[in-house]
């Protein structure tokens, strides 16, 4: 049976008078490659914020390899570093050239020594051959080529999970390609990988499961193939039927 990395238990979150989660359960395995598709304002984002508690559940427990990381004892910034997240805007430091963008944190974060640090960088740059960016600005980049780098700045602090919020949503369609390739070559690999996405030929062709959410609950978890073949809701059917 394989191993569970991530477990979710009763999970509720609100902002205001906005119940935006209301009682999630779930679970994700080792080297499993979670879809999470639905409308917009269906929580899906907000559940991806809660399980590395940038946003913080008023309720229900996050189990991460075992440690209950909602705890008020927990140190979930220990938990954060095992967890890569990647959001739709790159959010690079501008004022940082690439190689130091993707080196900060295991310099500032893991204490690593710069030169250490560079040097795994660089092999990183080198995996998708861009080690000709490693002096360049962000800016001077194309949307791709940075979120490209927001994924190995990610990938530097050797995580446990990586989490893809909406990854191409602010891309132009020529660039989402070279940005799913990534992802699709980290799922081959064997990552562990929890990504909200509206590319539905990626999420078939990638996922091992998909999750479909709407009004803050999981009305539907399936294969791929038996989600997108044989709905069994009817708030399924219908999105799917609009969407495809």
């Amino acid at each position: 049976m394989a191993e569970e990395i991530l477990q979710v238990k009763g999970l509720h979150k609100s902002f205001g008078n906005l119940h935006v989660l209301k009682g999630i359960d779930t679970q994700v395995s080792k080297g499993e490659v979670v879809a999470i598709i639905g409308p917009s304002g269906s929580g899906k984002s907000t559940f991806l914020r809660c399980l590395n508690l940038i946003e913080e559940p008023e309720q229900g427990q996050i189990l991460f390899n075992g440690i209950d990381i909602t705890a008020k004892t927990a140190k979930a910034h220990e938990m954060r570093e095992q967890m890569g997240m990647v959001f739709q805007s790159f959010n690079l430091f501008p004022h940082l050239n690439i190689i130091d963008n993707i080196t900060l944190a295991l310099v500032k974060v893991k204490k690593l020594p710069r030169l250490e640090a560079e040097e795994i960088g660089m092999k990183l740059l080198e995996r998708l051959r861009l080690t000709d960016k490693a002096k360049e600005y962000p800016g001077n980049l194309s949307g791709g080529q940075q979120q490209r780098i927001a994924i190995l700045r990610a990938l530097a602090m050797n995580p446990k999970i990586m989490l893809f919020d909406e990854p191409t949503a602010a891309l132009d369609p020529e660039m989402v390609g070279e940005v799913l390739d990534v992802i699709k070559q980290l799922a081959e690999e064997g990552m562990t990988i929890v990504i909200v996405s509206h590319e539905m030929s990626f999420v078939r062709e990638v996922s091992t499961r998909v999750m479909f959410m709407d009004e803050g609950v999981i009305c539907e978890q399936n294969s791929p193939e038996e989600l997108f073949k044989n709905p069994t809701s009817a708030r399924t059917k219908d999105f799917l039927r609009k969407i495809l």
